[in-house]
Protein backbone atom coordinates (compact mmCIF):
# COMPACT_ATOMS: atom_id res chain seq x y z
CA UNK A 1 0.00 0.00 0.00
CA UNK A 2 1.25 3.19 -0.85
CA UNK A 3 -0.35 6.94 0.36
CA UNK A 4 0.42 9.76 -1.73
CA UNK A 5 2.24 12.90 0.05
CA UNK A 6 0.75 16.34 -0.54
CA UNK A 7 1.57 17.76 -4.63
CA UNK A 8 3.69 20.73 -3.00
CA UNK A 9 6.31 18.44 -1.68
CA UNK A 10 6.54 15.67 -4.48
CA UNK A 11 7.44 12.87 -2.38
CA UNK A 12 5.86 9.76 -1.79
CA UNK A 13 5.29 8.05 1.34
CA UNK A 14 4.58 3.81 1.98
CA UNK A 15 2.50 2.85 4.75
CA UNK A 16 5.69 1.83 7.11
CA UNK A 17 7.34 5.16 6.95
CA UNK A 18 4.23 7.31 7.37
CA UNK A 19 3.79 5.56 10.70
CA UNK A 20 6.96 6.19 11.58
CA UNK A 21 7.05 9.34 10.92
CA UNK A 22 4.17 10.06 12.92
CA UNK A 23 5.59 7.84 16.03
CA UNK A 24 8.31 10.56 15.71
CA UNK A 25 6.40 13.23 15.79
CA UNK A 26 4.00 12.27 18.36
CA UNK A 27 7.73 11.80 20.63
CA UNK A 28 8.54 14.99 19.46
CA UNK A 29 5.64 16.99 21.41
CA UNK A 30 6.66 15.17 24.24
CA UNK A 31 10.27 15.98 24.38
CA UNK A 32 9.65 19.71 24.02
CA UNK A 33 9.14 19.63 27.68
CA UNK A 34 12.33 18.21 28.47
CA UNK A 35 14.32 20.40 26.29
CA UNK A 36 14.96 19.92 22.45
CA UNK A 37 19.00 18.96 22.32
CA UNK A 38 18.48 15.48 23.44
CA UNK A 39 15.73 14.54 21.05
CA UNK A 40 17.48 16.29 18.28
CA UNK A 41 20.15 14.10 18.55
CA UNK A 42 17.72 11.23 18.40
CA UNK A 43 16.13 12.46 15.41
CA UNK A 44 19.29 12.99 13.64
CA UNK A 45 19.77 9.83 13.55
CA UNK A 46 16.40 8.94 11.00
CA UNK A 47 17.63 9.73 7.60
CA UNK A 48 14.29 9.17 6.40
CA UNK A 49 12.46 11.84 8.72
CA UNK A 50 15.34 14.00 8.38
CA UNK A 51 15.18 14.29 4.47
CA UNK A 52 11.44 15.10 4.88
CA UNK A 53 9.81 18.34 4.09
CA UNK A 54 7.39 17.96 7.10
CA UNK A 55 10.15 17.31 9.50
CA UNK A 56 11.93 20.26 8.49
CA UNK A 57 8.85 22.44 8.74
CA UNK A 58 7.80 21.20 12.01
CA UNK A 59 11.14 21.44 13.41
CA UNK A 60 10.80 25.21 12.83
CA UNK A 61 7.52 26.01 14.86
CA UNK A 62 8.44 28.61 17.25
CA UNK A 63 7.70 27.85 20.88
CA UNK A 64 4.64 30.48 21.53
CA UNK A 65 2.28 28.60 18.73
CA UNK A 66 2.73 25.34 20.59
CA UNK A 67 1.78 25.52 24.65
CA UNK A 68 -1.75 23.86 24.18
CA UNK A 69 -0.16 20.50 22.57
CA UNK A 70 2.78 20.54 25.42
CA UNK A 71 0.67 21.22 28.52
CA UNK A 72 -2.19 18.21 26.51
CA UNK A 73 0.29 15.13 27.57
CA UNK A 74 2.93 16.77 30.18
CA UNK A 75 5.82 13.88 29.76
CA UNK A 76 7.43 12.77 33.14
CA UNK A 77 10.22 14.18 34.49
CA UNK A 78 13.68 12.23 33.17
CA UNK A 79 14.59 9.03 34.42
CA UNK A 80 18.26 8.91 36.32
CA UNK A 81 19.18 6.55 33.22
CA UNK A 82 18.59 9.52 30.61
CA UNK A 83 19.97 12.59 32.93
CA UNK A 84 23.14 10.24 33.19
CA UNK A 85 25.31 12.55 30.86
CA UNK A 86 24.68 15.78 32.06
CA UNK A 87 25.86 14.85 35.77
CA UNK A 88 24.00 16.33 39.42
CA UNK A 89 22.20 19.20 38.54
CA UNK A 90 19.47 21.52 39.52
CA UNK A 91 19.18 23.27 35.89
CA UNK A 92 20.13 20.09 32.93
CA UNK A 93 17.77 22.27 30.34
CA UNK A 94 20.06 25.47 30.03
CA UNK A 95 19.54 26.68 26.60
CA UNK A 96 20.86 29.72 24.59
CA UNK A 97 17.30 31.97 25.42
CA UNK A 98 18.23 31.94 29.27
CA UNK A 99 20.40 34.52 28.37
CA UNK A 100 21.10 37.87 27.56
CA UNK A 101 24.11 38.13 25.29
CA UNK A 102 25.58 41.73 25.66
CA UNK A 103 28.88 41.92 24.76
CA UNK A 104 31.27 40.23 22.50
CA UNK A 105 34.37 39.86 24.95
CA UNK A 106 36.72 37.67 23.22
CA UNK A 107 37.51 35.52 20.12
CA UNK A 108 39.16 31.89 19.34
CA UNK A 109 39.94 29.75 16.51
CA UNK A 110 35.63 28.02 17.04
CA UNK A 111 33.85 30.71 18.03
CA UNK A 112 33.72 33.34 20.68
CA UNK A 113 33.26 34.54 24.17
CA UNK A 114 30.54 36.63 25.54
CA UNK A 115 29.53 38.40 28.50
CA UNK A 116 26.18 37.34 29.12
CA UNK A 117 22.91 38.52 31.72
CA UNK A 118 21.23 35.04 33.28
CA UNK A 119 17.59 36.10 32.49
CA UNK A 120 16.67 34.24 35.49
CA UNK A 121 19.91 34.71 38.32
CA UNK A 122 20.49 38.50 36.53
CA UNK A 123 24.16 36.87 37.42
CA UNK A 124 26.87 37.89 34.80
CA UNK A 125 28.85 35.23 33.09
CA UNK A 126 31.28 34.89 30.39
CA UNK A 127 29.73 32.36 27.54
CA UNK A 128 32.43 30.48 25.77
CA UNK A 129 30.49 29.71 22.88
CA UNK A 130 32.20 27.51 20.16
CA UNK A 131 31.10 26.25 16.32
CA UNK A 132 30.85 22.35 16.36
CA UNK A 133 31.73 22.30 12.10
CA UNK A 134 34.64 24.69 13.01
CA UNK A 135 36.14 22.05 15.97
CA UNK A 136 35.13 19.06 13.73
CA UNK A 137 36.80 20.41 10.12
CA UNK A 138 39.58 20.52 12.27
CA UNK A 139 39.52 17.60 14.17
CA UNK A 140 39.09 18.80 17.21
CA UNK A 141 37.26 17.14 19.25
CA UNK A 142 39.12 15.57 21.97
CA UNK A 143 40.21 19.07 22.57
CA UNK A 144 37.61 20.63 23.56
CA UNK A 145 36.48 18.05 25.29
CA UNK A 146 39.54 17.49 27.20
CA UNK A 147 38.70 21.36 28.06
CA UNK A 148 35.35 20.39 29.48
CA UNK A 149 36.95 18.10 31.81
CA UNK A 150 39.53 20.42 33.50
CA UNK A 151 37.18 23.24 33.64
CA UNK A 152 35.46 20.34 35.87
CA UNK A 153 37.71 20.21 38.36
CA UNK A 154 38.89 23.87 38.66
CA UNK A 155 36.24 25.22 41.07
CA UNK A 156 38.10 24.24 44.29
CA UNK A 157 41.13 26.36 42.88
CA UNK A 158 41.43 30.34 43.26
CA UNK A 159 43.31 31.25 40.14
CA UNK A 160 41.88 28.99 37.80
CA UNK A 161 38.29 30.00 35.69
CA UNK A 162 35.52 28.43 36.98
CA UNK A 163 32.60 26.31 35.06
CA UNK A 164 29.32 27.21 36.20
CA UNK A 165 27.44 24.82 33.87
CA UNK A 166 28.03 23.64 30.19
CA UNK A 167 25.35 22.78 27.54
CA UNK A 168 24.68 22.30 23.95
CA UNK A 169 22.54 22.78 20.82
CA UNK A 170 22.82 20.95 17.82
CA UNK A 171 25.50 22.96 16.35
CA UNK A 172 26.92 24.71 19.16
CA UNK A 173 28.84 24.30 22.55
CA UNK A 174 28.57 26.83 25.33
CA UNK A 175 30.89 26.78 28.57
CA UNK A 176 29.30 29.48 30.93
CA UNK A 177 32.15 30.71 32.98
CA UNK A 178 33.20 33.17 35.55
CA UNK A 179 32.86 36.47 34.12
CA UNK A 180 36.95 38.61 34.73
CA UNK A 181 36.87 41.59 33.67
CA UNK A 182 40.52 42.79 34.70
CA UNK A 183 41.96 42.73 31.56
CA UNK A 184 44.27 40.05 29.84
CA UNK A 185 48.20 40.20 32.01
CA UNK A 186 49.00 40.44 28.16
CA UNK A 187 47.29 43.78 27.71
CA UNK A 188 48.48 45.16 31.20
CA UNK A 189 51.98 44.66 29.81
CA UNK A 190 51.56 46.10 26.89
CA UNK A 191 50.61 49.71 28.67
CA UNK A 192 52.91 49.24 30.73
CA UNK A 193 56.19 47.58 28.40
CA UNK A 194 57.09 45.86 31.56
CA UNK A 195 56.91 45.44 35.78
CA UNK A 196 58.76 45.84 38.27
CA UNK A 197 60.01 42.88 40.31
CA UNK A 198 57.44 42.91 44.00
CA UNK A 199 54.64 42.66 40.49
CA UNK A 200 55.99 40.44 38.75
CA UNK A 201 56.99 38.20 42.01
CA UNK A 202 53.30 37.97 43.04
CA UNK A 203 51.79 37.46 39.77
CA UNK A 204 54.54 34.75 39.15
CA UNK A 205 53.53 32.94 42.59
CA UNK A 206 49.95 32.93 41.97
CA UNK A 207 50.29 31.29 38.37
CA UNK A 208 53.12 28.56 39.71
CA UNK A 209 50.09 27.74 42.48
CA UNK A 210 47.38 27.18 39.51
CA UNK A 211 50.22 25.20 37.63
CA UNK A 212 51.01 23.41 40.51
CA UNK A 213 47.53 22.38 41.48
CA UNK A 214 46.71 21.34 38.00
CA UNK A 215 50.32 19.16 38.15
CA UNK A 216 48.68 17.48 41.02
CA UNK A 217 45.78 16.63 39.18
CA UNK A 218 47.73 15.12 36.76
CA UNK A 219 47.02 18.04 33.95
CA UNK A 220 49.91 19.60 32.34
CA UNK A 221 48.55 23.25 30.97
CA UNK A 222 50.99 24.09 28.00
CA UNK A 223 49.92 27.15 26.83
CA UNK A 224 51.20 29.52 29.53
CA UNK A 225 51.25 33.36 28.22
CA UNK A 226 49.95 36.33 28.87
CA UNK A 227 47.02 36.37 26.62
CA UNK A 228 45.72 33.41 28.86
CA UNK A 229 46.30 34.99 32.22
CA UNK A 230 43.51 37.34 33.01
CA UNK A 231 42.88 39.83 36.59
CA UNK A 232 40.08 39.88 38.21
CA UNK A 233 38.17 43.05 39.08
CA UNK A 234 40.71 42.95 42.91
CA UNK A 235 43.82 41.99 40.43
CA UNK A 236 44.11 38.67 41.50
CA UNK A 237 45.77 36.17 38.71
CA UNK A 238 43.09 33.69 37.00
CA UNK A 239 44.38 31.39 34.13
CA UNK A 240 42.16 30.18 31.30
CA UNK A 241 41.62 28.47 27.99
CA UNK A 242 42.44 25.37 28.87
CA UNK A 243 41.98 23.66 25.20
CA UNK A 244 45.96 22.37 25.31
CA UNK A 245 45.66 20.77 28.33
CA UNK A 246 47.15 16.96 28.68
CA UNK A 247 45.19 14.94 31.24
CA UNK A 248 46.90 11.59 32.83
CA UNK A 249 50.14 13.01 33.32
CA UNK A 250 51.60 11.18 36.08
CA UNK A 251 54.69 12.08 37.88
CA UNK A 252 57.69 11.28 35.48
CA UNK A 253 55.05 10.33 32.76
CA UNK A 254 55.23 12.07 28.98
CA UNK A 255 53.41 13.33 26.44
CA UNK A 256 54.81 14.50 22.69
CA UNK A 257 52.12 16.11 20.45
CA UNK A 258 53.49 19.01 19.13
CA UNK A 259 51.18 22.26 20.29
CA UNK A 260 51.87 25.48 22.15
CA UNK A 261 52.50 28.94 21.05
CA UNK A 262 56.33 29.68 19.17
CA UNK A 263 57.24 32.38 21.57
CA UNK A 264 56.80 29.98 24.78
CA UNK A 265 57.47 26.50 23.07
CA UNK A 266 60.31 24.81 25.44
CA UNK A 267 63.16 23.32 23.49
CA UNK A 268 62.29 20.05 24.10
CA UNK A 269 58.49 20.51 22.38
CA UNK A 270 60.62 22.21 19.59
CA UNK A 271 62.78 18.93 18.98
CA UNK A 272 59.69 16.58 18.80
CA UNK A 273 60.43 14.43 21.79
CA UNK A 274 58.37 13.42 24.89
CA UNK A 275 58.36 16.15 27.45
CA UNK A 276 56.46 16.26 30.34
CA UNK A 277 55.14 18.45 33.15
CA UNK A 278 58.38 20.70 33.37
CA UNK A 279 57.30 22.36 29.77
CA UNK A 280 55.00 24.68 32.29
CA UNK A 281 57.82 25.37 34.01
CA UNK A 282 59.87 26.65 31.47
CA UNK A 283 56.85 28.84 30.19
CA UNK A 284 56.84 29.69 33.54
CA UNK A 285 60.07 31.30 33.03
CA UNK A 286 59.03 32.68 29.99
CA UNK A 287 56.27 34.26 31.47
CA UNK A 288 58.22 36.00 34.81
CA UNK A 289 61.10 37.22 31.51
CA UNK A 290 58.37 38.96 29.74
CA UNK A 291 57.23 40.64 32.75
CA UNK A 292 60.67 41.77 33.82
CA UNK A 293 62.09 42.65 30.56
CA UNK A 294 59.33 43.54 28.17
CA UNK A 295 59.84 40.85 25.12
CA UNK A 296 60.06 36.76 25.70
CA UNK A 297 63.41 35.35 26.08
CA UNK A 298 65.03 34.18 22.70
CA UNK A 299 62.32 36.57 21.03
CA UNK A 300 63.11 37.08 17.21
CA UNK A 301 60.62 38.37 14.60
CA UNK A 302 61.38 35.54 12.57
CA UNK A 303 60.54 32.28 14.08
CA UNK A 304 62.46 30.51 12.76
CA UNK A 305 65.44 32.36 14.16
CA UNK A 306 63.24 32.33 17.34
CA UNK A 307 63.23 28.25 17.35
CA UNK A 308 67.22 28.49 16.86
CA UNK A 309 67.62 30.75 19.51
CA UNK A 310 65.31 28.63 21.93
CA UNK A 311 67.26 25.55 20.83
CA UNK A 312 71.01 26.66 20.89
CA UNK A 313 71.72 29.84 22.16
CA UNK A 314 72.45 30.83 25.76
CA UNK A 315 70.47 32.64 27.75
CA UNK A 316 71.39 36.27 28.06
CA UNK A 317 70.29 38.16 31.49
CA UNK A 318 70.88 42.36 31.74
CA UNK A 319 72.11 43.11 35.29
CA UNK A 320 68.54 45.09 35.99
CA UNK A 321 66.79 42.42 37.87
CA UNK A 322 68.17 40.93 41.75
CA UNK A 323 70.35 37.62 41.85
CA UNK A 324 67.44 35.93 42.90
CA UNK A 325 65.47 36.88 40.44
CA UNK A 326 68.49 35.50 37.75
CA UNK A 327 69.08 32.24 39.66
CA UNK A 328 65.16 31.42 39.24
CA UNK A 329 64.64 32.46 35.52
CA UNK A 330 68.09 30.42 34.98
CA UNK A 331 66.75 27.52 36.70
CA UNK A 332 63.45 27.58 35.09
CA UNK A 333 64.67 28.25 31.31
CA UNK A 334 67.18 25.34 31.60
CA UNK A 335 67.00 23.91 27.95
CA UNK A 336 67.57 20.34 29.33
CA UNK A 337 64.17 19.69 31.14
CA UNK A 338 65.76 17.09 33.41
CA UNK A 339 67.73 19.76 34.94
CA UNK A 340 65.46 22.41 34.97
CA UNK A 341 63.88 23.53 38.00
CA UNK A 342 60.48 21.52 39.47
CA UNK A 343 61.91 18.72 37.30
CA UNK A 344 62.18 16.61 40.90
CA UNK A 345 59.79 18.12 43.25
CA UNK A 346 57.53 19.95 41.11
CA UNK A 347 55.90 22.62 42.41
CA UNK A 348 57.71 22.41 45.26
CA UNK A 349 61.27 23.24 44.11
CA UNK A 350 59.37 26.65 42.67
CA UNK A 351 57.88 27.20 45.81
CA UNK A 352 60.80 27.00 48.25
CA UNK A 353 62.80 29.29 45.72
CA UNK A 354 64.72 32.36 47.19
CA UNK A 355 62.93 34.23 45.00
CA UNK A 356 59.57 33.88 46.24
CA UNK A 357 60.73 34.11 50.12
CA UNK A 358 58.83 37.33 50.98
CA UNK A 359 55.61 35.34 50.03
CA UNK A 360 53.59 33.43 52.43
CA UNK A 361 52.11 30.92 50.11
CA UNK A 362 48.88 30.14 52.57
CA UNK A 363 48.06 34.35 52.61
CA UNK A 364 48.51 34.05 49.10
CA UNK A 365 45.80 30.87 48.31
CA UNK A 366 43.63 32.58 50.25
CA UNK A 367 43.95 35.78 48.97
CA UNK A 368 44.97 37.60 51.77
CA UNK A 369 48.00 39.66 49.51
CA UNK A 370 46.64 42.35 48.44
CA UNK A 371 47.55 42.54 44.75
CA UNK A 372 49.94 45.02 43.66
CA UNK A 373 47.83 46.51 41.29
CA UNK A 374 43.93 47.24 41.17
CA UNK A 375 41.80 47.53 37.98
CA UNK A 376 39.54 49.86 39.42
CA UNK A 377 36.62 47.99 37.75
CA UNK A 378 33.17 49.73 38.55
CA UNK A 379 31.33 46.64 37.76
CA UNK A 380 30.40 44.16 35.45
CA UNK A 381 29.37 46.37 32.78
CA UNK A 382 33.15 48.35 32.87
CA UNK A 383 34.63 46.91 29.90
CA UNK A 384 37.85 49.25 29.77
CA UNK A 385 40.50 46.36 30.04
CA UNK A 386 38.94 44.53 26.91
CA UNK A 387 40.24 45.08 23.53
CA UNK A 388 37.74 47.41 21.87
CA UNK A 389 38.33 44.86 19.01
CA UNK A 390 35.54 42.65 20.41
CA UNK A 391 33.50 45.10 22.34
CA UNK A 392 32.88 47.18 19.31
CA UNK A 393 31.61 43.83 17.38
CA UNK A 394 28.29 42.97 17.02
CA UNK A 395 26.61 40.44 18.53
CA UNK A 396 25.34 37.88 16.37
CA UNK A 397 21.91 36.84 16.28
CA UNK A 398 22.71 33.33 16.06
CA UNK A 399 24.51 33.05 19.65
CA UNK A 400 21.41 32.87 21.61
CA UNK A 401 19.40 30.94 19.17
CA UNK A 402 17.14 28.05 20.07
CA UNK A 403 17.81 24.62 18.67
CA UNK A 404 14.25 24.38 17.38
CA UNK A 405 15.06 26.78 14.47
CA UNK A 406 18.22 24.55 13.33
CA UNK A 407 17.52 22.71 10.20
CA UNK A 408 18.53 19.04 10.51
CA UNK A 409 21.18 18.35 8.39
CA UNK A 410 23.82 15.25 8.19
CA UNK A 411 26.39 18.07 9.35
CA UNK A 412 24.62 19.01 12.50
CA UNK A 413 24.19 15.04 12.82
CA UNK A 414 27.51 14.35 13.02
CA UNK A 415 28.39 17.60 15.45
CA UNK A 416 25.29 16.66 17.43
CA UNK A 417 27.58 12.70 18.13
CA UNK A 418 30.82 14.42 18.28
CA UNK A 419 29.91 15.55 21.58
CA UNK A 420 27.92 13.69 23.70
CA UNK A 421 28.35 13.97 27.60
CA UNK A 422 29.04 17.34 27.20
CA UNK A 423 27.02 19.20 28.91
CA UNK A 424 27.21 19.46 32.62
CA UNK A 425 26.09 21.46 35.92
CA UNK A 426 27.60 21.04 38.87
CA UNK A 427 26.05 19.95 42.52
CA UNK A 428 24.18 22.54 43.79
CA UNK A 429 26.51 22.42 46.91
CA UNK A 430 29.76 23.71 44.98
CA UNK A 431 28.35 27.07 44.73
CA UNK A 432 27.86 27.22 48.81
Amino acid sequence: MTVKASEASGHTLTYSKMRGMVAILIAFMKQRRMGLNDFIQKIATNSYACKHPEVQSILKISQPQEPELMNANPSPPPSPSQQINLGPSSNPHAKPSDFHFLKVIGKGSFGKVLLARHKAEEQFYAVKVLQKKAILKKKEEKHIMSERNVLLKNVKHPFLVGLHFSFQTADKLYFVLDYINGGELFYHLQRERCFLEPRARFYAAEIASALGYLHSLNIVYRDLKPENILLDSQGHIVLTDFGLCKENIEHNGTTSTFCGTPEYLAPEVLHKQPYDRTVDWWCLGAVLYEMLYGLPPFYSRNTAEMYDNILNKPLQLKPNITNSARHLLEGLLQKDRTKRLGAKEDFMEIKNHIFFSPINWDDLINKKITPPFNPNVSGPSDLRHFDPEFTDEPVPNSIGQSPDSILITASVKEAAEAFLGFSYAPPVDSFL
